[in-house]
Order: structure tokens, then sequence, then C-alpha cells
């Protein structure tokens, strides 16, 4: 039996806590018929999910985040079979106890490609770049129509307005140096923002952490998990994360994927996007990438430009 999770202190009280997690975990395979397979939490991930077995991937959402985890169901179910990257099958899902809902899923195999990254040959990285292009071209063109009604946030203009007026108050949150800071109005004022966009089906966080690969099948991508922050909105917007996490601000790299993909974006555009993304978070990015550029015009093209 989980207890509720509906507040931040319930959650850092419980969500980590296995001794609570695992019993509630155990206790719903036994309802899902699963009972005496293996169980093992994966170590990544803001809620808990585990390794049920050799073929099963149990994902669990507390009342907190209840609306993700029918984000990631429906969403799933909607890809199954539709993108040249495998993405998990859902064998079942619903609530369960106080809120909780669960995602079960099938297991795609491989090892995540972050970890992976360091011992990928260079060739093959070129060609991971292409085929992650190839993917998300295919998800931005599929009609997100049946989707309607489960994804955020419906009025794409109202959300750039939304996040535009929050942008400077939530990077100082982040404790963005005032030098940064004082550079955002101006180059949001100025970015070439779209008046309408196309409502494709956005992954959001399509970076390296999401992906799965299979060294022993040439360093093939086996997986793409983790749709329960997808939205529908610009496909601009899903190149943030490509180029900060998947690119990682290498130039031949993005070059590579956006030539698969058969667009190239507007640095200028993909930097305003990063300022505004849900998850914005700019002093990470710096940290993480330690570039060169000290004004935000020469962070889009350090960041987002493409040779």
């Amino acid at each position: 039996m989980l207890p509720p999770v509906e507040t931040d202190e319930q959650w850092d009280a419980v969500v980590p806590d296995e001794s609570v997690m695992r019993p509630g975990a155990e206790a719903l395979c036994a309802l899902l018929g699963l009972d005496g397979l293996p169980l093992a939490r994966f170590a990544e991930g803001s809620v808990p999910v585990y390794a049920v077995g050799g073929e099963h991937v149990l994902k669990l959402f507390p009342a907190a985040s209840a609306r993700d985890g029918l984000v990631e169901e429906r969403v799933l179910a909607f890809l199954d079979g539709a993108l040249p990257i495998p993405t998990p099958a859902v064998r079942t899902a619903g609530e369960y106890v106080n809120g909780w809902r669960y995602v079960l899923m099938s297991r795609l195999h491989g090892e995540g490609l972050a970890p992976a990254w360091p011992r990928i040959p260079g060739a093959d990285r070129e060609r991971i770049a292409r085929d992650c292009g190839e993917a998300l071209a295919a998800l931005h063109a599929l009609d997100a129509g049946p989707l309607a009604g489960t994804l955020a946030p419906g009025d794409w203009a109202a959300f750039l307005a939304r996040q535009r007026a929050s942008a400077v108050d939530r990077q100082r949150e982040r404790e963005l140096p005032e030098a940064w800071l004082e550079q955002i109005p101006e180059f949001l004022a100025a970015a070439p923002l779209p008046a309408s966009a196309q409502q494709a089906l956005l992954h959001t966080e399509f970076m390296r952490e999401h992906l799965i690969t299979d060294p022993a099948g040439g360093w093939r991508l086996t997986g793409l998990i983790d749709f329960e922050p997808a939205m529908t909105g610009d496909p601009a917007y899903d190149l943030v994360a490509v180029g900060l996490f998947t690119t990682r601000a290498d130039p031949h790299l993005l070059g590579q994927l956006l030539a698969a993909y058969g667009r190239v974006f507007e640095p200028r555009l993909l930097m305003a996007y990063a300022l505004l993304h849900v998850y914005s978070h700019l002093p990470w990015y710096l940290r993480e990438l330690k570039p060169s550029a000290r004004t935000l015009d020469d962070l889009a093209e350090e960041w987002f430009g493409v040779a």
C-alpha cells in the first residue's frame, strides 16, 4: 500500500524511500499477475521506475504527478510502432491507491546513450545523430489530433506569453547572474518566434539520457523513453534539448541531425525557446557546456549553430 503523495514534503519523504516504495510496487505487481519476478529500481528518473523481470518496466506516478502518468500512457499507446526508434509498448495502465497511477510497459534492451557516449566511435555518433533527426521528423509529422485534451498547453501563443512574462524571474530563482538576466527581455523581444506554430507532438526532453543504444548491434538506437513531459507545439521547441543535451553544442553533429530532419532552425529561435522552455535552467546549461560566449546572441550561435 502506497501512502498519499500530494505535496513536496510528502514527495521528499516517500518517493526516495525504498522501504515504503518497494512493498507498494511488489503488491501492485502481484495484482498484475507478475508476483515472483525480480524487481529492481532504476537509479534515474524523477518518479519510481522498476525493471520487472527481464521484459517489463513499471513506472509509478504519485497523485502530485498523476497527470504525467496519464500522458505517458496515452502517448506511448499512440506511438506504438510509429517511429523509426522503438518506444515502449503499454502492457497495462491505470489507477492504483491513494491517487497513484501506474504504467506497465515493455522493456527496451540496451544501455543508456549518455553513459555509453564516450565509448562510441565518431562515425557511429554521426549516424546516431542522423537517426535522431529522422526520428524527430517522424514524430513531428504525426497527426497529434487524437491526443487533443491530453497534452498541454492547448493555446501555444498563450503559453509563450506566460513563459515570456516569467522568463527573467524564473532564471533569477535559479541564480542566473545579473549580466545574463539583463539581456533576456531585449533578446526575447527580437527573437524570431512564429506568430502561429504547427501543433506537432513534442517529446520536449529528446536527449541522450532518454535514448537507449545497443553496442552489440553496432550502436544502433534501440529505444526512446520518458514521454510524460510530452506536449504539442512548435517543432523547434524540441530542438532545445537536442542542441543542449544530445549534440551538446557540437555544430557538426547538430548539422548532421538537422540534415536528416530536413530543416535548419534559426539559432536565435532555439535560444529563445531555451529561455521559454518549461524546464529552462540557464545556469545549469552554462555549467554543463562551459561556453565562451558572453551574450545571448553569441550563445545562440555557439549552442545551436550548425556546420
